[in-house]
């Protein structure tokens, strides 16, 4: 199965073979080379065990179940176990009713590497029902009407109320984030995920299924993977627009380079990442691997950097994503600070966005991403949900910062036909 095309075509019948259980993930690299990634892509269907909790002990919930199974666990934090790791709480609006944080043990587990399906859980013939799997392709659903829960006036004044707050030395710097939604809105998910993962294909996209909620994730960023003993986080701060003239395209990607706002914003949570892998990591191991590295993606140039410890022994790897819980991306600089004033200036419940999805193997490795450029969609409630943002430091300006918010949400709206 080296050939390209046959890989893909059987990546596609898999997914639709695995969107046929009531649960299942899928998660893809889009053939991006990655150091740190165990497999290509990695698709887990069938539960035989979950796991469902809220904020409060859900972490040594995940603990105990992990050590019950002892097996690949597939699942996602939601950003509101901050209420957990922190004395914090969120009062808005919550219309997609995803748990806040859910794993489970697959039935099948097919992972695949360098042109080689491996089934890791199950019959080997599983193998045969996929490459035999038969799908119609549904006509995907008519344009969705897509609503911006904020006015483009109601943003920038909340952007220069935050941004009065840095003058204040409240805060350095904090991602405020704003939702498009719609209501009756009726898609095809996988076929609206398959869309999204072909206009804006990334390290980390995922398609998550729970039942009647699904992550449809295009995500181009890595929260915390371990490898071995080794922690490894990717935070992104710093996005520019791409050109179709490679000379422009390539002039945008050195001015992104050497920007000096978009590199105090990515130092700022570069900084606050190596705090928070100090609390689980072995004495003087935490390391700034790379420094504003400047990545290409279909949609946008982003400056990422690579910070990395060794794990302290005597800290259990759940502990350890609990420690580094939320991404300090998503949250700004002080971290508790930052997250007690998106609370007061954000208007909709976050949820699953800029929570986190992945998986952890029976060794106790593990991958987990970092949800935003993603369609969360309740198709009981008919609720369809994604939301964006942006790093508000003192250099932000406001009408800069709603322009990049629509920029991150292009690839969604051209799917969603807005």
């Amino acid at each position: 199965m080296k050939n390209q095309q046959n890989i893909s075509h059987f990546k596609q019948k898999a997914l639709h073979w695995a969107n046929q259980f009531e649960v299942c993930c899928f998660l893809d690299s889009n053939d991006y080379k990655d150091a740190y990634s165990a497999y290509d892509f990695i698709i887990a269907a069938g539960a035989d065990a979950e796991l469902k909790c809220s904020a409060g002990n859900s972490f040594d919930q995940l603990k105990s179940f992990y050590i019950t199974h002892k097996q690949w666990v597939f699942g996602f934090f939601s950003y509101d176990l901050k209420n957990e790791t922190e004395d914090l709480y969120s009062s808005h609006p919550d219309h997609l009713g995803f748990p806040d944080l859910y794993f489970f043990v697959p039935k099948y587990l097919i992972a695949f590497k360098n042109g080689k399906a491996e089934v890791l859980i199950g019959d080997h013939s599983i193998l045969t029902d996929i490459d035999s799997f038969q799908f119609k392709p549904k006509n995907q659903s008519k344009a969705i009407k897509i609503t911006q829960r904020l006015s483009k006036d109601q943003y920038i004044n909340k952007v220069d109320a935050l941004r009065d707050h840095i003058i204040r030395g409240d805060i350095y710097e904090v991602n405020f984030c704003q939702e498009f939604f719609a209501k009756h809105a009726e898609i095809n998910p996988v076929q609206t995920f398959e869309a999204l993962n072909e206009v804006s294909p990334t390290p980390f996209a995922g398609y998550f299924k729970v039942y009647d909620q699904y992550i449809l994730s295009a995500t181009p960023e890595r929260f915390l993977c371990k490898r071995g003993s080794k922690l490894t986080s990717q935070p992104i701060k710093g996005t520019a627009k791409r050109s179709l003239d490679p000379v422009e395209d390539e002039a945008i990607k050195l001015q992104l380079r050497n920007d000096i706002k978009e590199q105090a914003e990515n130092v700022m949570i570069v900084d606050l990442v190596r705090h928070d892998l100090t609390k689980s990591a072995a004495k003087g191991s935490v390391t700034v691997n790379e420094l504003f590295g400047i990545y290409s993606f279909p949609q946008v140039h982003q400056m990422i950097s690579t910070i990395s410890c060794e794990l302290n022994p005597k800290v259990h790897f759940i502990d350890a994503i609990k420690n580094a819980f939320p991404m300090g991306s998503m949250t700004g600089a002080p971290k508790v600070k930052a997250m007690k004033l998106i609370e007061e200036y954000e208007v909709t419940k976050r949820g699953i966005y800029s929570g986190s999805v992945g998986c952890i193997s029976p060794d106790g490795d593990f991958d987990f991403n970092v949800v935003i450029r993603s369609i969360l969609y309740n198709a009981e409630a008919k609720y369809l949900s994604f939301q964006v943002g942006g790093a508000i430091t003192y250099q932000s300006s406001a009408v800069s910062e709603y322009d990049e918010c629509l920029l991150k949400a292009s690839a969604i709206l051209k799917v969603l036909g807005g």
